[in-house]
């Protein structure tokens, strides 16, 4: 669902990857051995505590993926690719893709291509999970908008003795 999964992939491309697209798809893409059951808050890496914090309400899960899958016949399991041919078969009603300029929404039910939202919407944006809503020819829609600035790591510490302040060193 777009109001789920677009916040953790907003947030970890702005913050966990640093806004490198190649290492986010290497990661979310390249190196699954089949497919994600679910991803997790561990995306959220490097994010400032309050951006968490509003996005999970303080609660933790872990990315898990379809490692121990066993086939009916007996042999290993391969890896899951959507395309046009094995969309119905794998039952999928959202499709995400990454693009340069931003991450692509398909509802796979109804759309072939989806509108595409802008890698620096603040991960606070709340999005509509109403497929009809999700067409390829409107804009993402939004439900509610943050019209403020995504919160920092930390306030800038206040000058007491009326000396410069100095900007706290980013790891």
């Amino acid at each position: 669902m777009p109001s789920h999964h677009l916040p953790l992939l907003l947030t970890a491309y702005q913050y966990r990857f640093n806004r490198r697209l190649e290492a986010m798809s290497r990661h979310l893409v390249d190196d699954v051995a089949i497919a994600w059951e679910e991803l997790g808050t561990d995306l959220l890496d490097g994010a400032p505590p309050a951006l968490v914090a509003a996005l999970t309400g303080g609660e933790q899960w872990p990315s898990r993926t379809l490692d121990d899958l066993i086939t009916t016949d007996g042999s290993p399991p391969v890896r899951m690719t959507v395309n046009d041919d094995t969309v119905e078969e794998q039952d999928l009603q959202w499709g995400y893709i990454l693009h340069p300029h931003g991450i692509e929404v398909i509802n796979l039910v109804h759309e072939d291509i989806g509108p595409v939202v802008d890698w620096n919407t603040d991960p606070r944006t709340v999005f509509s999970d109403n497929p009809a809503h999700w067409s390829s020819l409107a804009p993402a829609p939004v439900i509610t908008p943050v019209r403020t600035t995504p919160p920092q790591a930390a306030p800038p510490p206040a000058s007491v003795s009326g000396s410069p302040s100095r900007s706290a060193a980013r790891r």
